[in-house]
């Protein structure tokens, strides 16, 4: 009996030492540090270039010191410095590393600092983001989706308007530049939603080199941020809208086998306080249509960004050429790309973050 006893407790300790030396080795236990986990949720931000971000980082130094701002961006700061983040990575285009400040335009910010902090704070799993984003980009032909094809009778308008260009650009300055084939014309529809898909593709087949602390990891693309709009303000491209943004919503989800991917979709909203006119109101319209409508509102939300805007640098505007030492503290950039405002970029990554959580959850 007693030998029985002995045996049990002797295989006890034993298990329990094997149990403690596993969660040693893999928790990191002896310094109290997490575990970490084994998939890294992915999440794409496409778009156009206020996606790119065009607030000045040398903005965001001013306005996190200034009495007036810096409350705004205290959880984003490590003491002096912005905070850089461990759980949280980022790849956009031929840069990557931990998200912190600058991973917008050259010397500037967008979104993705602010979404990109509250994806971490929301997930116990690392968040990678992958912007895939290209100034001037229209969603009805640089972005159309593979499911959503150019009619013939568009091509071919097209192509006539492009072969005139040519001809009457090498006639002005004595050139002798071909004029584009059909074929060439056809490849630029879609030619930036394949630049997107490749830029996924390429940044998870090379995670382990691009992102060292990633290696061996699982990934899972959790969710898939909108902001563009502006290029399709003109030439009738408004009207196809809706039906542009619901083939791409489908074409994403087809693209990565994930049915229900949660969308979230920034509005236009450069429009500020007034109320939007015209081809803006149109493509405004529609991105909140397909938000709400009954197919994709257990899936998609939509973001209004305008009344986002910071009011501030929205009451100087107008003025910024005559008050310009006072706009450098206020804003960046022109009224297309939200004033180049640190704080509404901030906001509307921030309200982004939270539409994208009420879609996927907690881990």
């Amino acid at each position: 009996m007693m030998l029985q006893r002995h045996l049990s407790r002797t295989r006890l300790l034993l298990g329990s030492l094997a149990l403690l030396v596993f969660l040693t080795s893999h928790c990191n236990l002896l310094t109290n540090q997490a575990c970490a986990q084994d998939t890294v949720q992915v999440y794409i931000l496409a778009g156009q270039s206020n996606m790119e971000g065009k607030a000045k980082n040398s903005l965001f130094d001013h306005q996190a010191s200034a009495p007036e701002t810096k409350e705004f961006f205290a959880h984003l700061r490590d003491g002096e410095k912005w905070l850089e983040m461990d759980d949280v990575f980022i790849n956009y285009l031929n840069r990557n590393g931990h998200l912190t400040l600058g991973y917008g335009s050259r010397d500037r910010t967008g979104i993705e600092y602010e979404f990109g902090y509250r994806m971490g704070k929301q997930h116990k799993d690392p968040v990678l983001l992958i912007k895939t984003c290209w100034g001037g980009h229209s969603l009805y032909k640089k972005f159309r989706s593979p499911s959503n094809p150019v009619p013939d009778s568009v091509l071919k308008q097209d192509l006539e308007q492009q072969v005139k260009n040519v001809q009457r650009n090498n006639e002005k300055k004595d050139r002798n530049d071909p004029a584009p084939t059909a074929d060439e014309v056809r490849q630029q529809y879609g030619d930036s939603y394949r630049m997107m898909v490749d830029e996924v593709t390429n940044t998870l087949k090379e995670l382990d080199t691009r992102f060292p602390e990633l290696a061996g990891k699982k990934t899972n693309i959790a969710g898939f941020v909108w902001f563009q709009g502006w290029n399709d303000q003109y030439n009738g491209a408004e009207t196809e809208y809706d039906h542009n943004l619901r083939m791409l919503v489908d074409d994403i989800r087809k693209e990565w086998k994930k049915p229900k991917l949660p969308v979230v979709i920034a509005v236009m909203g450069q429009n500020m306080s007034q109320e939007a006119k015209g081809a803006m109101k149109v493509i405004q319209d529609a991105q909140i249509g397909v938000a709400e409508s009954d197919e994709y509102k257990d899936s998609v939300r939509a973001v209004r960004t305008a009344v986002l805007v910071d009011k501030a640098a929205e009451e100087l505007y107008p003025n910024w050429r005559q008050n310009f030492e006072k706009w450098e503290k206020t804003g960046s950039d022109f009224a297309y790309h939200y004033m180049g405002s640190a704080i509404w970029m901030t906001r509307i990554g921030g309200h982004c973050a939270d539409a994208m959580i009420e879609l996927v959850g907690k881990d």
